[in-house]
């Protein structure tokens, strides 16, 4: 072999060492990046990111709302007021109701005393009916109806008023004191109850601020 192929022979050999060594080198650092190398191609190694897997939302079952007492319940974009419940009928809602009290209702009004009978109370009332209220003269029923004689309709109609709740079974002989002031006088002959002249034809009607006895004769105070 002369000096000048023994030289080439070298020299290749020394260029297929720089190859190899280069290559090398490069797989190594595609190893590092997460690359793998195949001679002639270099192909990303993805390691596969999992999907992240969507938890469903849970669906809340609606939830009925009681409905109120006495109401329904509300659609959307509407406003309901609670439903109240109503108070029991007082001694002018019973009188008020009832036809066989109208003269004594026109009297109350007359009287400026239907707010007072529709109060809390209580009060027992001893109600003359429409006929208890057609004994009296016409000219004096006419004259207490009259505006320049509310005083003394007031006297009249709170003579038959008792404070208290005061029910047939409670009721004693003897005087009795009236919200007017003056006494009426309650007598108990068996079943029957009097009160002055008057007959109570009819006991114990309740009313949420107190109790009514109907009568047959109006009071008068003296």
């Amino acid at each position: 072999m002369s000096r000048y192929t023994f030289q080439k022979s070298i020299a290749a050999a020394l260029g297929v060492a720089v190859v190899g060594a280069g290559l090398l080198a490069s797989i190594s650092s595609n190893a590092q990046s997460g690359t793998t190398t195949t001679p002639g191609t270099t192909t990303p190694g993805t390691t596969p990111t999992p999907t992240p897997t969507s938890t469903p939302t849970p669906t809340a079952s609606p939830t009925a709302s009681p409905t109120p007492a006495g109401g329904s319940m509300s659609e959307p974009g509407m406003t309901t007021t609670p439903a109240t419940k109503p108070a029991g009928k007082t001694i002018v809602n019973i009188a008020s109701g009832n036809k066989n009290f109208s003269t004594l209702v026109t009297a109350l009004k007359a009287a400026d005393l239907v707010d007072t009978l529709s109060g809390t109370g209580p009060y027992t009332v001893f109600a003359p009916t429409n006929a208890a209220f057609a004994k009296l003269p016409k000219a004096t029923l006419a004259n207490l109806l009259k505006p320049a004689n509310k005083a003394q309709l007031q006297k009249v109609l709170t003579y038959h008023v008792v404070s208290g709740n005061v029910t047939s079974k409670m009721l004693k002989a003897g005087p009795v004191a009236t919200v007017q002031g003056s006494n009426v006088n309650v007598k108990l002959q068996g079943k029957k109850v009097t009160v002055n002249n008057a007959t109570v034809i009819l006991a114990d009607v309740k009313a949420s601020n107190g109790v009514i006895h109907a009568i047959d004769t109006v009071l008068l105070p003296k």
